[in-house]
């Protein structure tokens, strides 16, 4: 029967920017099990003055903007500069297991097998966005382990990436050309959360529409609250296939960050980020702590049932369960 590690042994090969061990960590702190609970928040406090000294990157876009290859380009010139890049990408669960399809690695074979890298895929679970409830322990474990470039890809446009937005310092949306059409599916609400914009797939016969994109979403930004103040959206293009205009969006980060410093809110976004981090981590363990009640287990159905057929207005039937629950507590 194989031994447990000790917390000081994750804590030791985390340091030590041992990547094995590194991804036996995270698959703790992922792991649902009560008795891992305790084990991977005290590696979390052995990590913790060794964490948050990277830039941590969000980076989303709609289906077919090219969000891995891109990943994979940037990463790759990022590891040519010395850095350290780690990428947090969030796989669809399967709907048979709830596992992930980890087909992350596949489509960033080259980044994958770079010695300055790390990926991690993990399942979304069902979670909004995509983004495993564990992602934010994830990234200070990585930290932590060396990595000065923390990047977490989306799902995708539309399923909620202010969750994300709010685990990172900056985010990145991934376009494609025509942007008149391709707004229309698009919430304004995701430009809004945009720090730098990047027109992908800009080379051949594509590079003048992506042009008059880039035209088209500066156009647009006049009329929208910036994300930060004073900073204006900054919108590039470029071809993640033929790795062109990636050292551009590396200088617009870097401006960003800079920028972020300068004025002081670097540190008011982080700590901003875990007071919202706090009130999720309240919110998951009371809706779990509610649903995994025995009495909500024992008359759930019936108040359900009697809601359907109109014995029972919505209202009626939370104050059922919420009494329920208050009762056997």
């Amino acid at each position: 029967m194989r031994k447990e590690k000790t917390v000081e042994e994750y804590v030791e090969g985390v340091l030590q920017h041992n990547r094995a061990m590194l991804a036996q960590a995270i698959t703790l702190i992922e792991s649902n099990a009560p008795r891992h609970f305790q084990k991977g928040q005290d590696v979390l406090k052995g990590i913790a003055p060794h964490a948050g000294k990277s830039v941590r990157i969000g980076i989303t876009g709609v289906p077919g903007a090219g969000k891995s290859t891109f990943i994979e380009a940037f990463g790759i010139y990022l590891c040519g500069l010395g850095h350290k890049v780690a990428v947090l990408a969030v796989d669809p669960s399967s709907t048979i297991t709830g596992g992930s399809i980890l087909g992350d690695k596949t489509r960033m074979e080259e980044l994958s097998r770079h010695p300055q890298a790390f990926i991690r895929p993990s399942p979304s679970q069902g979670k909004l966005g995509g983004v495993h409830r564990k992602t934010r322990e994830s990234i200070l474990l990585c930290e932590a382990a060396g990595f000065d470039v923390i990047i977490v890809e989306t799902l995708g446009v539309g399923q909620g990436e202010t969750i994300v937005k709010d685990m990172v310092d900056l985010f990145l949306l991934l376009a494609l050309t025509g942007a008149g059409d391709e707004l229309q599916g698009m919430k304004k609400g995701i430009m809004e959360l945009a720090d730098v914009i990047c027109i992908n797939k800009a080379d051949g016969d594509n590079l003048k529409k992506a042009w008059a994109t880039k035209q088209e979403y500066e156009t647009i930004l006049h009329f929208l609250q910036p994300t930060t103040k004073g900073w204006d959206t900054k919108v590039l293009t470029c071809s993640a296939l033929y790795k062109e205009g990636i050292e551009e969006v590396w200088s617009s980060i870097q401006q960003y960050v800079t920028y972020c410093r300068q004025h002081g809110f670097w540190t008011e976004k982080r700590d901003k980020q875990m007071k919202g981090w706090l009130e999720a981590m309240v919110s998951d363990y009371l809706y779990a702590s509610f649903y995994g009640n025995e009495s909500i287990k024992r008359i759930l159905s019936m108040v359900e049932t009697k809601m359907m057929n109109r014995e029972m207005t919505v209202s009626e039937a939370a104050d059922r369960l919420i009494r329920a629950y208050e009762q056997e507590k």
